[in-house]
């Protein structure tokens, strides 16, 4: 275990093409998104830019972009902080999630083609397989692979704009609740599938708002728990 609380494996390689501030952004962002830093985490520039393998300064420059995008919390005199969402704050998001996700459901139903759902029951079959390895990073992952896919079946590009910049914050939010999600949320998936196959826009809408619905009440479960 590194200093910091970060897993082994946990840290990703800057490899990517790219300034070398955006590449520490991304790298710190996912940390964030996948809990390997845990909200409320304190972050030390030193420890990061030595687990990154980088100087501190594109540490410090990406902790100032992810404070000013609601990630990071930096307090006088005490550093950078992961943020801890409120309640107020999980559920607002989540509830615009149930609205622009019910409607890539809808427009899926109308739009999407063979190839299309087939796509979706693959991915489908992925998270399963992932569930019942209780392989939670993954199932996680396929989740918002799944969902992307039904944003991209919608043909709508300023819906997939707006989920766009709302989906790593949901996966955020899922993240704590995915084990206990688990087979459930991927039955509800197959549900979903089978409606857009049948071109069913009404089931379609209502099983992807019940489904969305399930997350935000679980993760408010978690919090009182």
């Amino acid at each position: 275990m590194l200093s910091t609380g970060l897993p082994q494996g946990a840290v990703p390689k800057l490899e990517r093409p790219g300034p070398l501030r955006d590449r520490v952004y991304e790298a710190l962002l996912e940390l964030i998104t996948t809990r390997a830093l845990q909200p409320g985490q304190h972050l030390v520039e030193s420890e990061l830019a030595g687990h990154l393998g980088v100087s501190r300064q594109p540490v410090r420059e990406a902790l100032q972009r992810l404070n000013s995008e609601g990630w990071v919390d930096l307090r006088p005199a005490q550093g950078a902080f992961v943020h801890e969402p409120t309640d107020e704050e999980a559920d607002q998001l989540l509830t615009v999630r149930t609205l622009l996700e019910a409607e890539a459901a809808r427009l899926a139903a109308a739009n999407a083609g063979s190839a299309g759902v087939a796509a979706l029951e693959a991915l489908c079959a992925e998270g399963e397989k992932a569930v019942e390895a209780d392989d939670v990073d993954a199932a996680v992952a396929l989740n918002a692979r799944l969902h992307a896919k039904v944003m991209e079946l919608a043909g709508n590009a300023v819906l997939a704009e707006l989920a766009g910049q709302v989906d790593r914050r949901v996966r955020w939010y899922y993240t704590p609740v995915a084990r206990q999600r688990g087979r459930q949320s991927w039955i509800e998936h197959r549900e979903l599938i089978a409606a857009i196959a049948d071109r069913d826009e009404r089931r379609a809408t209502e099983l992807m708002r019940e489904h969305t619905e399930h997350t935000r009440t679980s993760y408010h479960a978690r919090q009182r728990s």
